[in-house]
C-alpha cells in the first residue's frame, strides 16, 4: 500500500513521524540501490535493530548498520499484531485529523442514545455495497456509532462525481445522501465542494474501493465487519479496550 504526497503538497506520513537520525542511516542504505526515491520520513521501529521508514511511498525497513532492507509487513509473532499496518493506521489517522467537519456528511446517534464510537466512510452513490450500508444506518447509530461520510466516486461509476456534488451542494445534506443511497437522482448543483481533495486524499491513503471504513484510530475496519452493526459495535468496544490498555 503507497502513501505518497497528496495533491496540497502536505506528506501524510511527516504528520505521524516526527524527523530523527535515522534518515540519515535510511538515506545512505536506500541511496546505495534506489538513489532516486524519496524518503519521506524515518524514525526507530518496533522491530529490534531496524529503522522503519516511508521510502517512495511504502513501508520499509533497514537495519541500524544499513545493510538489510526489508520492504513488507513486520508482525510481531507473540503479540499476534502487524506493526506496519499500526504505522500505517497513524499516517491514515493523521491525515483524517486534518479532515474537518465542514467536508463530512455525519450521521450520529439521536438522544437518549450517546455516542460511543465514531467511524469514517469513504463511499460512492453508486455502488450496491455503500447502499446496502447506509441502509442499516439506523442500526449502527442504534449501536452509539457516529458515521461520518466522505466521498470517493469511483471512476467506474461515470457521473457519481456529479450526483456527489449535487448532495453536497443541497440544503439538507444527509436527506439528500439519503436518497441518492436509495437511488433516486439528486439532480445537478454546483458550488464550493470537497469531492475533489476527497478523493485525492482516498488515493494516497491507498485506498482503492468502497465502502472503506476507518476506526477513529486509523485502523482499517475489514468489510465483513464493517457491513454488520453488531460485528462492527464489538469490534469497536474491542478496539477502544486495547487503546485504553496501552494507556
Amino acid at each position: 500500500m503507497r502513501f505518497p504526497l497528496i495533491a496540497s503538497g502536505l506528506l501524510l506520513a511527516t504528520q505521524a513521524f516526527a524527523a530523527t537520525p535515522a534518515e540519515d542511516t535510511v538515506r545512505q542504505a536506500l541511496g546505495q540501490i534506489a538513489p532516486n526515491v524519496k524518503i519521506e520520513a524515518a524514525q526507530e521501529s518496533a522491530v529490534p535493530g531496524f529503522y522503519e521508514a516511508i521510502a517512495g511511498g511504502e513501508f520499509v525497513y533497514v537495519s541500524k548498520d544499513g545493510r538489510y532492507l526489508l520492504n513488507g509487513s513486520a508482525f510481531d509473532i507473540a503479540a499476534k499484531r502487524d506493526l506496519t499496518q499500526v504505522s500505517r493506521g497513524k499516517v491514515r489517522k493523521a491525515a483524517l485529523d486534518r479532515i474537518g467537519p465542514d467536508k463530512r456528511i455525519e450521521f450520529a446517534p439521536q438522544a437518549p442514545i450517546a455516542s460511543k464510537h465514531r467511524v469514517t466512510v469513504f463511499t460512492d452513490v453508486d455502488c450496491p455495497f455503500c447502499r446496502r450500508f447506509h441502509e442499516q444506518i439506523a442500526q449502527y447509530n442504534a449501536k452509539g456509532i457516529t458515521v461520518d461520510y466522505l466521498f470517493f466516486p469511483l471512476s467506474i461509476h461515470p457521473g457519481a462525481d456529479k450526483k456527489a456534488e449535487a448532495v453536497w451542494c443541497s440544503k439538507d445534506r444527509p436527506s439528500a445522501f439519503t436518497k441518492a443511497m436509495a437511488g433516486q437522482d439528486p439532480g445537478k448543483a454546483t458550488c464550493p465542494n470537497p469531492v475533489a481533495e476527497l478523493t485525492e486524499l482516498a488515493q494516497a491513503l491507498g485506498i482503492g474501493g468502497t465502502p472503506t471504513m476507518l476506526a477513529a484510530d486509523g485502523t482499517m475496519i475489514p468489510g465483513q465487519i464493517a457491513m454488520s452493526p453488531d460485528r462492527l459495535a464489538a469490534e469497536l468496544d474491542r478496539l477502544a479496550q486495547a487503546s485504553a490498555a496501552k494507556n
